[in-house]
């Protein structure tokens, strides 16, 4: 019964002090095999997107928990951006989380007693100076990133070679979109989390990425990873709602 655990049985908030989403364009043939079952690849003129998050959160707690007991830690996450259809018809753009990466022992636990998010112990280093934001994440080789943003170069172009026409087209896939789907292979029930946020206003950011490991390893290791789009959030509220979990057809009822 343990599964029953990472349903998000509870509300969370938080506080973003820095926000770093990177979105890498592949071919659908790549993605498509890493969604869990129930979903469908959210796509663009044939192409995929892997999002990268890079969060400097504060203050994560349980809903009603003072601020003071919140937890602070870095946070990296990839995710594909994909699509839930509910048993209602409602079509949900969402993203699947494949991995996450913080720097606090704590939040391992927690997160993965509690989601289904992969949690991973990193070491990570954040620095904020003349206008720049540089994060170095050190996995031991799985999932090392180092990334430098030019937060006073706002707001900049897209990316070159990015797939998108304009600024406006690559918005919708600057994420984290509205819920994040979970796969419950106990019950085949996809669980789904709806995220809250106020003063939502992702700004383009000129990137450098010296280091990237994930994708280094299959299955991307065979493409040529193309940078669609970098934007950059900064001090955002945030909220999670309890998981709601809904079977697939041919699962159990929940």
């Amino acid at each position: 019964m343990l599964h029953l655990l990472k349903r998000h049985p509870f509300p969370v908030r938080a506080f973003f002090r820095h926000c770093l989403v990177l979105t890498y364009a592949f071919p659908e043939r790549v993605l498509v095999p890493l969604l869990a079952p129930g979903l469908t690849l959210d796509t663009y003129q044939g192409l995929g997107f892997l999002a990268i998050a890079l969060v400097q959160t504060e203050g994560l707690r349980p809903v009603g928990v003072p601020a003071a007991l919140g937890q602070d830690f870095f946070l990296t996450g990839y995710r594909i951006f994909s699509r839930f259809r509910t048993a209602a018809g409602r079509s949900l753009r969402g993203l699947r989380i494949l991995r996450s990466d913080t720097d606090r022992e704590l939040m391992v636990l927690a997160g993965n007693a509690l989601t289904h998010y992969h949690y991973v112990k990193c070491d990570a280093q954040v620095r904020e100076e003349d206008g720049s934001l540089e994060v170095r994440i050190q996995t031991g080789g799985e999932a090392d990133l180092h990334v430098i943003a030019d937060l006073a170069g706002k707001p900049a172009p897209l990316p070159a070679g990015s797939p998108f026409p304009n600024l406006h087209a690559a918005r919708k896939f600057a994420g984290p979109l509205p819920f994040t789907f979970d796969y419950e292979a106990e019950t085949h029930s996809i669980v789904r989390i709806q995220g809250v946020r106020r003063q939502w206003n992702p700004e383009p950011v000129a990137v450098e990425v010296r280091t990237c490991t994930f994708l280094a390893h299959p299955p991307f290791a065979r493409e040529r990873p193309v940078l669609a789009n970098a934007f950059h959030l900064q001090d955002v509220p945030y909220r999670w709602e309890r998981g709601i979990c809904e079977p697939l057809p041919g699962g159990a009822e929940t």
